[in-house]
């Protein structure tokens, strides 16, 4: 078993270029080869060629939300139809591997589920070009935070989903984050985190009625802007 990774950024115009997953494809099957490709920007022409081939497209939510102050000054508004285009990927029958970036990003778990499927900064904030089609359903977040990335990890028989035979890895929130407000997801923290059935972590008693201090976490660029201004 082989899992690819391609990691490519920028503004050329041309097609992605897929010959090499068609040479590194010929003649073995999905369970021999997965491959994921960092795809922000992307070519809306491009993204069925992912589903055909088995690409996984690598995205992390949290980009999208920084990102979108300044891309469509350095982009243009037409060029934004293949950003972090989640729902488009989905219907074309792809899956999302979804991730924090850390360090880079902030790497708070409430964060990147709350920009998936929100599509907005932590404010509340949208703008022209930002697309909210995009955003994620919960269950399609959830999915792209942990079933999609251990598949493309040759790792779903192991963990993932909470089922009888994997292993016991989860987290207990303070909230349920399938059904609270869309904001409310970003006060939400972790009360428990369990690693092979062993309770590796547990929160003081009383501490589910603490929100997450986010002045806590690493500074990094855009986060708290307020407004769509360049760096």
């Amino acid at each position: 078993m082989v899992a690819l990774e391609w990691h490519n950024l920028g503004d050329d115009p041309r097609p992605v270029d897929f010959q090499p997953y068609n040479t590194a494809f010929s003649g073995r099957g999905r369970d021999v080869i997965r491959t994921r490709r960092t795809s922000q920007i992307v070519d809306p022409a491009d993204i069925p060629r992912f589903a055909k081939l088995g690409v996984i497209p690598s995205m992390q939510p949290s980009h999208a939300i920084s990102d979108l102050f300044f891309a469509p000054a350095r982009l243009g508004m037409d060029r934004l139809a293949g950003a972090y285009a989640w729902q488009s990927f989905l219907k074309s029958g792809a899956i999302i591997c979804g991730g924090s970036d850390a360090p880079v990003e902030r790497g708070e778990p409430m964060i990147e589920f709350y920009a998936a499927v929100a599509r907005k900064d932590i404010k509340g904030f949208s703008a022209e070009g930002w697309h909210p089609e995009e955003a994620l359903s919960r269950d399609q977040a959830l999915k792209m935070l942990t079933i999609w990335p251990a598949y493309a990890a040759f790792e779903e028989k192991l963990r993932g989903t909470i089922e009888v035979g994997k292993l016991a890895d989860l987290t207990v929130l303070s909230a349920d984050i399938m059904k609270i407000p869309e904001l409310d997801i970003l006060k939400t923290h972790c009360v428990m985190t369990v690693i092979g059935g062993e309770i590796v972590y547990q929160a003081a008693p009383r501490a589910s009625a603490l929100e997450t201090d986010f002045s806590r976490l690493p500074a990094t660029e855009l986060w708290w802007a307020s407004s769509a201004d360049d760096e």
